[in-house]
């Protein structure tokens, strides 16, 4: 089989089986067994030992990286690995991309991954770091924000920074009776356990996503996950925005901590091919399905547009969820997501709704799979749904 291999690569490149590439440089290797002994160091909260990884001289990063193992101390890890993905040696100095994984006891079944550039320096046979920092594209961590106080639900871990305490374990009261809520709803099969985190403020969020204050300032709670994940996949991350979650009621915060706990059950079942409309307007459903709420005291916003004679031509589109065209705008979106779910409840059953989601969640592209679930679940061609929601729309909310 390998001889084989070797002459398809002839046939398909006319490469031929070459010489192995020059060897990687050794630097790679020391590199990886000092960030392995840095992350035994963080397991056994060996102060000394995670603190011994960086360069002597650079006493501020020392002091810093002794305060952020602090900050660990009460998160139940299971595990921490550092993967070296590529090492850029000039001489005594070195820059890694390195891919940082951890996993929290009883909640993650795969590591939670997260991508660092560390800077590092040579001194005589021994390699230290000079700089840690995210990759390009990536976010500051929890515990890099301060102290974690975690907080044990039932169903839940909540890990908080700067916040009160008797605030965390109201929010694990609410996403105790969440996880429950949307069993008892999704059909699929989930973990039935979410981890939560509470930053400290509206900017500390958007820090560890990655994105501006801006575009999160009426948001009260976010999920991030990969979408399509298996049984392997690392377990989503509810985080709560702590100003706008604030100001919510109770029924509000049982919505949103809802919502968001839906996103962490259909994620393997969510995939390209699902609309925003149906992930976000399902979400809205679960939330929504045992609060007595009426469809104008819901969608207000849609009630508006439809009141002024603006009736929508169409279902959202997943530009319409979208930070840019106003909160009004993601505001109807979002009830009109949730109204066309809520009309498949009523007039189809709980089950069929479930099913739609499913069958195109299991498709991996956009083009064709909504409609063709359409018609496998509700027997209705995409313009005949688009026309019964519209009317449904129109009937709801004047």
């Amino acid at each position: 089989m390998r001889a084989a291999g070797c002459a398809l690569a002839v046939l398909l490149s006319a490469v031929g089986c070459s010489a192995p590439g020059p060897a990687p440089d050794a630097a790679t290797g020391a590199v990886q067994q000092l960030l392995d002994r840095r992350a035994t160091a963080v397991l056994q909260h060996d102060t000394d030992g995670y603190a011994a990884a960086v360069d002597p001289a650079a006493s501020a990063l020392r002091a810093a990286q002794r305060t952020e193992l602090g900050n660990l101390a009460q998160v139940p890890l299971t595990s921490w690995t550092y993967k070296v993905t590529a090492l850029d040696r000039h001489g005594a100095t070195a820059t890694a991309k390195v891919e940082l994984g951890y996993r929290i006891r009883g909640y993650d079944t795969a590591p939670v991954t997260t991508a660092r550039t560390l800077t590092l320096h040579q001194r005589g046979t021994n390699w230290y770091v000079t700089g840690d920092r995210p990759a390009e594209g990536g976010a500051q961590l929890l515990w890099q924000q301060g102290p974690v106080t975690v907080v044990r639900g039932t169903h839940s871990l909540i890990l908080g920074v700067g916040q009160d305490p008797v605030k965390l374990h109201g929010i694990a009261a609410t996403e105790d009776a969440a996880v429950p809520a949307v069993s008892a709803a999704w059909p699929g099969t989930w973990a039935g356990r979410v981890v939560v985190l509470v930053p400290g403020s509206l900017d500390a969020m958007a820090a560890l996503l990655d994105a501006p204050a801006a575009s999160y300032r009426g948001i009260a709670a976010v999920t991030t996950g990969e979408a399509g994940g298996a049984g392997a996949a690392p377990a989503d991350r509810v985080i709560v925005n702590p100003d706008a979650y604030a100001v919510l009621g109770d029924l509000g915060r049982t919505v949103v901590l809802t919502h968001e706990t839906t996103h962490v059950a259909t994620r393997a079942h969510t995939s390209a091919a699902t609309p925003m409309w149906l992930s976000e307007g399902y979400a809205d459903w679960v939330g929504y399905r045992r609060s007595g709420r009426t469809a104008p005291q819901a969608a207000p916003e849609l009630q508006k547009a439809v009141r002024a004679g603006d009736l929508p031509a169409a279902l959202p589109s997943d530009a319409d969820f979208g930070f840019e065209g106003g909160a009004d705008r993601l505001a109807r979106a979002y009830e009109g997501g949730w109204l066309a779910c809520r009309m498949i409840a009523a007039r189809w059953g709980e089950t069929k709704l479930a099913r739609l989601y499913l069958e195109v969640g299991a498709q991996h592209h956009r083009e064709g799979a909504l409609e063709k679930a359409l018609t496998d679940q509700l027997g209705l061609t995409a313009g005949e749904f688009t026309t019964q929601w519209r009317e449904y729309v129109r009937t709801q909310l004047t």
